[in-house]
């Protein structure tokens, strides 16, 4: 059966079925010809896959992503960033990476946060005298924040699949966030100096304080959400939904720049990339309950620990592949997928699955950035009209720079766990 699963497996993903339908048809074809069961237990298992209250979690950020990204959020961030970074060298790029921060931590998205700062700063950064390549390709990767800084729905799905808690998760990936914005803010401010892009944009104390006062209700999102999560007031499903209220509430009320025609059309598009996610969820389900039935994670934990008795040797061949997995299969596949595969692993070699977990997600975001689903490189490919192969060239140094802070996040359990254990 397992050379069954592999080859059908690998067979529908080279013929471009959709991953759904790839996970749900290679499950109905092990349970109906390995197993002898009727299929009417994949419908079971469809549904009780769903049945799951975190999941409410992840339509309720889909929807306020897209309500702030459609709003003016994005904007007064922009100006509130480029007031505090204005006067250094390289200032107007730093200042797109820390909104593309604070954006992730409201948004919880990838692309929305390239549609949202990028469709911004990359024509500014251009006018203002920066390479075309290097503000593409900065604004590009800094858009792989939106699923590595909390709220995150890759995390809820990790913290779903793996039994962990969400509170951690978020909490765990906010230092390797942070120390991805410091390496490319670095990178930025070295480029600057070297090729002279010294365009500073210098605000009086009146307008800076001006800025952050309108930028005060974006910037307070988080702290609302992850507050809200940690002091107990709600869980992360309750505050999935108080960030569509306070999201409508700030751009409608506040900012005025939501109206009802606006609000159809984030609603129509929040609903359909809801409904996809929750499609491959429910369709992989089935795959999760056969793979845990027939005990195939147990028995690849002891062919692994056959062959491989270090921890460390483990996880660089898990980096390994999963940076290969994250270039063939979307980041929700790759994670519900996978995940249940790990899991007997951690405890054999004694591996913290909040760790592991951001591990993970620093590997697959990488497909965001390569070929074949690079979503991002789409999305940028379509807000600048280059060819795709140019924006796969601008991000290549920011891949390196992620591949470095993978292996330090990797090998140095601290900066994950630090902030969690610190919290509790």
């Amino acid at each position: 059966m397992e050379l069954f699963l592999i080859l059908s497996f690998l067979l529908l993903l080279a013929l471009s079925v959709p991953i759904g339908i790839v996970v749900l048809a290679t499950t109905a074809g092990a349970v109906y010809f390995f197993l002898g069961m009727p299929l009417t237990t994949l419908v079971q298992q469809l549904f009780n896959g769903l049945d799951n209250f975190l999941l409410l979690a992840i339509p309720f950020f889909i929807l306020a992503g897209n309500i702030m990204a459609e709003g003016r959020i994005a904007t007064v961030l922009v100006e509130a960033m480029k007031a505090l970074t204005g006067r250094i060298p390289g200032g107007l790029a730093i200042s797109g990476l820390l909104t593309c921060m604070f954006f992730a931590a409201i948004s919880g998205s990838s692309p929305a946060t390239v549609i949202a700062i990028g469709g911004i700063m990359i024509p500014a950064m251009v006018k203002a005298g920066y390479d075309e390549k290097f503000s593409i390709g900065l604004m590009t990767s800094a858009g792989t924040l939106g699923i590595l800084i909390p709220p995150s729905i890759p995390m809820v799905l990790y913290a779903m699949v793996g039994d962990t808690s969400v509170s951690d998760m978020f909490m765990a990936g906010i230092v390797p966030g942070v120390l991805r914005v410091v390496c490319f803010g670095v990178y930025a401010m070295i480029l600057a100096k070297r090729f002279g892009w010294s365009a500073r944009t210098i605000y009086s104390f009146r307008d800076t304080m001006r800025v952050f006062g309108q930028a005060t209700w974006g910037l307070l999102m988080p702290i609302i959400v992850l507050g809200g999560i940690y002091s107990g007031i709600f869980t992360p499903t309750e505050a999935a939904g108080v960030s569509v209220i306070y999201a409508l509430f700030v751009e409608m009320v506040i900012y005025k720049s939501m109206n009802l025609a606006k609000f159809k059309k984030v609603l129509v598009q929040s609903a359909i990339l809801s409904s996809a996610l929750l499609f491959i969820i429910a369709c992989a389900m089935p795959f999760i309950w056969l793979l845990t039935r027939e005990q195939l994670p147990m028995q690849a934990a002891q062919f692994i620990g056959s062959i491989v008795s270090n921890k460390y040797v483990f996880l660089l061949l898990v980096n390994v592949l999963l940076l290969f997995i994250g270039c063939v299969m979307d980041i929700v596949a790759a994670i519900l997928v996978l995940t249940p595969i790990f899991k007997p692993m951690l405890v054999m070699f004694g591996i913290d699955p909040v760790m592991f977990g951001i591990i993970m997600i620093c590997n697959v975001e990488l497909g965001f950035l390569t070929f074949p689903f690079g979503l991002n490189l789409f999305v940028s490919m379509g807000l600048t009209k280059k060819p795709l192969t140019y924006i796969a060239a601008a991000v290549l140094p920011f891949l390196g720079m992620c591949g470095i802070c993978l292996l330090l996040v990797t090998y140095i359990p601290w900066l994950s766990l630090w902030l969690p254990n610190f919290l509790k």
